[in-house]
């Protein structure tokens, strides 16, 4: 099974990943997209395709063991398009936070003002797409990787994202809670993303 934990900037991604891996324990591996190929000096779409599909190639790979895709803002949809998006189960987390904490976290870590725009927007699209696979789908199909299978989010049936607020949280508890989705997923309590008609 493979389990993505997503969501835009500062929303603690790559913070919690070690302690949701020691919490879930040794039957999870983790990782990022950086830990699946060479990362090029302008990484865009169709790289991040690329390494979408790579993750879904490990997870089939540990089998019965399960992979735990953390630290990046992937689309659930680049997944579930990615050739191998048919052949295992995919459950995917998105960590959100509120507007104002959003910014506060992004200036804390020094965001160029200019960008910051860019990331709210990213997060707001984010939050579009844990309920609707094709919202303004041209956000991650320009300049796609040409092996994808956007088709398949036409038949996509019961899409299932859960959401995890982290504005008021402490990376602890956002840990804890999200190594309980990995448990509940895993064993059979949360749908995986989809299903195909």
């Amino acid at each position: 099974m493979l389990f993505l934990v997503t969501g835009a900037s500062c929303v603690g991604k790559t913070t919690i990943r070690p302690r949701v891996l020691e919490l879930l324990g040794s039957d999870w591996e983790g990782v990022e997209l950086k830990d699946l190929g060479e990362v090029p000096p302008v990484p865009g779409v169709a790289w991040r395709h690329e390494m979408a599909e790579r993750a879904l190639r490990r997870a089939l790979e540990l089998q019965p063991r399960h992979l735990l895709l953390a630290g990046d803002p992937v689309p659930a949809a680049e997944l579930a398009a990615a050739p191998s998006g048919c052949e295992l189960p995919i459950f995917v987390c998105l960590l959100d936070v509120g507007r104002d904490r959003h910014i506060e976290r992004l200036r804390k870590r020094h965001e160029p003002e200019s960008l910051i725009p860019n990331h709210l927007a990213w997060a707001d699209w984010l939050r579009q797409h844990a309920t609707n696979p094709v919202h303004v789908l041209e956000a991650i199909t320009t300049d796609a990787w040409a092996e994808m299978n956007w088709d398949r989010l036409a038949t996509a049936r019961d899409w299932t994202v859960t959401v995890i607020d982290t504005s008021e949280k402490t990376p602890e508890h956002t840990a804890h809670e999200v190594a309980g989705w990995a448990t509940a997923a895993r064993e059979g309590r949360i749908p995986p993303l989809f299903r195909l008609s």
